[in-house]
């Protein structure tokens, strides 16, 4: 059993700096559970104090039946990876995974057909008679994980273990760390500032902000259905489009900012937003380009491939990003060329121009 339980954890560190600000999170047995924010907004110190290496300095940390809080790391039964792997230079492969049941006087024969059961699974046999130093980026990767889960433990916490992978690398290990979820079914607990990490594998993101959870939800909740403007402007690449304006009480009413003034169907319109002064959040998928609507001049354009990226200004304060089929060429859209746009009402998502939170 393996569900963790946070209780309104806080952490002040000297100067009455506070890291994190009341967090309370109930994570399933085997869920793959990624914590998400900017830099210094407490997601590593709640991993910390979920770990024991951070004491909170108010509530409580529950794992299975068991309250933890001030049991020390190695009695919580738990696997940690670190951003920087933290391997043993001096040790081969072998006794780097081997080290933590050698610390636990495992039987040699066990050992060593434990060390090279784990090693099969992530594939890295063949290294397990050299240094952590003749190993590339991702097989130094694919050690510490092999090190961590050799134990079996029932949590496995991971602090932005794939930040220092060039980006084939990632995207190679974030398949293998959703394989190894699936085969070992054990809690994953997972820190990245990196979306397509958290979208890509979690189960439930946690989008961080100042040491507050801002929203929980898994991982089209948060990118279809942000819970505000913060977790609207940080989640997706590239960001929700925001325009603030006011939407008439008319019927059908009318989206009216800076340059623009659009009409929206009745349905795409909370009816606790008409009349109000409101910020419209649209996601560049959502922007329809050559619409009878209002008018912009395309600034930049940004060919993906796939997908190609549309900047343009409307005369509001800020560029607008639509996104069109990557089978647009240049010429398509050049930069000075004069375009209209509207809003496709499947995507227009309302937030209150005060607080910032989600109009439904």
């Amino acid at each position: 059993m393996a569900r963790i339980v946070l209780e309104n954890l806080v952490k002040i560190f000297g100067a009455g700096v506070t890291a994190v600000a009341g967090v309370s999170l109930d994570i399933q047995d085997g869920e793959f559970m990624i914590f998400v924010g900017p830099s210094g907004c407490g997601k590593t110190t709640t991993l910390n104090m979920i770990c024991g290496l951070e004491q909170p300095t108010s509530g409580n940390v529950i794992i299975g039946d068991r309250v933890v809080t001030d049991l020390e790391p190695g009695e919580r039964h738990l696997g940690m990876v670190f951003q920087n792997l933290a391997l043993f230079p001096h040790m081969s492969v072998f006794e780097n995974i081997a080290f933590g049941l050698r610390v636990r006087r495992v039987p040699p024969a066990d050992l060593n057909e434990r060390v090279h059961r784990v090693a099969e699974t992530f594939q890295i046999t063949h290294l397990l008679g050299k240094k952590p130093a003749q190993c590339s980026g991702g097989e130094a990767q694919r050690v510490a994980l092999a090190r961590t889960t050799i134990s079996n433990p029932d949590v496995l916490l991971l602090d932005e273990p794939l930040s220092s992978l060039d980006a084939k690398l990632r995207v190679e290990m974030r398949t293998e760390l959703k394989r190894l979820h699936e085969q070992l079914r054990s809690t994953f607990v997972y820190v990245t500032h990196d979306q397509a990490e958290a979208m890509t594998m979690a189960d439930r993101i946690a989008v961080m902000q100042a040491g507050r959870i801002q929203q929980i939800g898994t991982p089209l909740e948060i990118y279809r259905r942000p819970a505000n403007l913060f977790v609207a402007s940080f989640f997706g690449m590239p960001t929700m489009n925001l325009i603030s304006g006011r939407l008439s009480d008319t019927n059908p009413p009318r989206f009216q900012a800076d340059h623009v003034d659009l009409e929206l169907p009745v349905e795409a319109v909370p009816a606790a937003a008409v009349g109000r002064d409101v910020c419209v959040g649209v996601r560049s998928e959502h922007i329809v380009l050559g619409a009878q609507g209002a008018a912009g001049r395309v600034q930049l354009t940004e060919p993906l491939g796939d997908e190609t990226l549309i900047h343009f200004d409307y005369g509001g304060p800020s560029q607008l990003v639509a996104k069109v089929r990557g089978d647009h060429g240049p010429t398509d859209f050049e930069v000075g060329e004069a375009i209209a746009f509207d809003f496709d009402p499947k995507g227009v998502l309302v937030f209150d121009a005060e607080d910032g939170t989600h109009l439904e």
